[in-house]
């Protein structure tokens, strides 16, 4: 499997010698300086706004009681469920000129353009904005889920020293927290560098862009597979800085006691500003997106909702549905594999392949079409000369192809969803099961499939989602007169038909609520140290 799921970047890696008819030398002396420096500013942008979002509302919702404070932990995942691309077409069609923000100042304060300076939301800046206003939820979770189980010993010994509680956040939380909120900002910077909806609209050269400009207006594939090489550094530059800033430090609870801090209440004007910080982020990433796209669609809509809209939801729904399935399936081989057999090359093989998730959809859709393409030209030209007959293009352009990169790039959501349900199973159990006659097969059917069913349900439902919002991948390799939702948002939006488009995102938004909220209701059900079947109360106060 590490093989199949690695194909995509060994082709890539492996056109960076090849002769490119020196297209490569004019982009190196044209645009390439900028797409670095527009790559390097998206992230840096992008890195801030999810760092100012996630951290503190993950501190305030899991250290403190204030109102709304039970609604907001699982509301402030909600952003996750709007693409990026349609965030940006949302806040384009509200803050434009001829939007309604500045429609109504314009009215208000009776001014006429040039009167006033207003932000443009089409730029750099903006973009970034956009992007980190959609991804700050892995920052958020992964921050939240450090503070959790951070102990009350450790900032009880710092309140001896002299801590408050925000000065203890600086000290002591933020600094045990770190490697968590390093990877979720590692897991915005690698959503970002993938996007390609966004920085398309706002005009913004960055390398996915790029790449499809190669492959497309350019007709160079050598050309854009030597652009996602360098893409690839990019990103395990990201990877290899992470590790090494870390050092010899280590971040793990050395006590052997575990006691959960007894949140302490915020009341008055602390409360209500800490409900305001919270919301904040839902406002800007959730409400008005949605609130804006269902407002669209009630005034009209797409007029092809109805029989001609069909197409569009089935197509997506069977890319979905199947890439889901099949991701599931071969995540459970790959978790209960390395379940039985702990050895090295077992390990190595399963990391190797769920490494497509750090690598962008517009780079994984041209390592698979290479290869594809080049398979089926060499079985057309050997048909055609041994037998008379012409096959065509079997793979380019196909479902199949499609699935397949949508498989490598998401298998890696579905792996750790699966092993982290296998992770909860006693190996006692494994043990009991063999004493009664049952081989790994009737194991895993029998004993392991019930005990990790929430853990498969939420792994199909978080492929199905980000598969409904992939735009990249879908865009290069769809088979013709193929179009799935997204496609139809993208081609709406970029004709500045958004009140057309607003159906179909909004149904891409409404769809990506469910998997939100049954895993939030998931992470609000774990609590660190609870024993099975019974309540977890704090270690001092009453049980909430």
């Amino acid at each position: 499997m590490a093989s199949i799921v690695v194909l995509p970047i060994a082709v890539v890696l492996s056109r960076v010698t090849q002769p490119s008819n020196g297209v490569w030398q004019h982009l190196a002396e044209t645009v390439l300086a900028g797409y670095v420096a527009n790559t390097l500013g998206l992230l840096a942008i992008a890195g801030a706004v999810a760092l100012l979002f996630g951290v503190p509302t993950a501190w305030l919702v899991t250290m403190t009681r204030f109102p709304g404070r039970r609604v907001l932990d699982w509301a402030l995942l909600l952003p996750l469920a709007v693409p990026a691309y349609v965030m940006a077409y949302v806040y384009t069609d509200l803050l434009q000129f001829a939007g309604p923000v500045q429609t109504g100042l314009r009215e208000f304060f009776g001014w006429r353009a040039g009167d006033y300076w207003f932000p443009r939301i089409r730029t750099l800046e903006g973009a970034g904005v956009m992007l980190g206003a959609v991804l700050y939820p892995y920052v958020y979770l992964l921050a939240r889920s450090a503070f959790v189980v951070q102990s009350s010993c450790l900032l009880d010994a710092g309140r001896t020293l002299g801590c408050g509680p925000w000065r203890s956040f600086w000290r002591i939380g933020l600094p045990l927290a770190r490697p968590a909120i390093i990877g979720g900002l590692l897991l915005v910077m690698m959503e970002t560098i993938a996007d390609y909806g966004t920085v398309q609209y706002f005009g913004v050269p960055t390398f996915t862009t790029g790449i499809y400009r190669a492959w497309f207006g350019m007709g160079e594939p050598v050309a854009a597979a030597q652009l996602s090489v360098c893409l690839l550094v990019m990103v395990a530059v990201l990877l290899v800085l992470e590790r090494q800033s870390r050092g010899q430090a280590r971040y793990h609870h050395t006590g052997g006691h575990y006691r959960r801090p007894a949140p302490p209440r915020l009341d008055g004007l602390a409360g209500w500003g800490a409900t305001a910080a919270c919301l904040l982020p839902i406002l800007i990433g959730f409400l008005v997106p949605a609130g804006h796209l269902l407002s669209l669609t009630l005034d009209g809509g797409d007029p092809l909702w109805g029989r001609r809209f069909k197409p569009f939801a089935v197509n997506t729904l069977i890319l979905a549905s199947v890439t889901a399935v099949l991701a599931t399936a071969l995540a459970v081989l790959l978790a209960y594999g390395t379940r039985l057999s702990r050895n090295r090359l077992t390990w190595a093989a399963t990391r190797l392949a769920t490494t497509g998730y750090a690598l962008p959809g517009s780079v994984i859709a041209v390592g698979v079409l290479i290869p594809f393409a080049a398979f089926d030209n060499q079985l057309d030209a050997f048909l055609t000369r041994t037998v008379g007959v012409s096959t065509g293009l079997l793979l380019t352009g196909s479902i199949a192809a499609l699935v397949f990169a949508y498989l490598v790039r998401f298998l890696a959501v579905s792996f750790n969803a699966v092993d982290a349900g296998f992770s909860r199973v006693s190996p006692n159990l494994d043990a009991a099961a063999r004493s009664l006659g049952h081989g790994p097969g009737a194991t895993l059917v029998r004993v392991h499939a019930p005990l990790v069913r929430g853990g498969l349900l939420t792994a199909a439902l978080l492929v199905f989602v980000d598969v409904m919002k992939e735009l990249p991948a879908t865009l290069i390799m769809r088979p013709f007169n193929f179009d799935t939702l997204a496609l139809r948002v993208y081609q709406l939006a970029s004709d500045e038909r958004l009140a057309e488009a607003s159906t179909a995102a909004l149904t891409i938004v409404a769809v990506g609520v469910l998997p939100i909220i049954l895993l939030s209701r998931g992470i609000a059900r774990s609590r660190p140290g609870e024993p099975a079947g019974r309540r977890w109360v704090p270690a001092a106060g009453p049980a909430e």
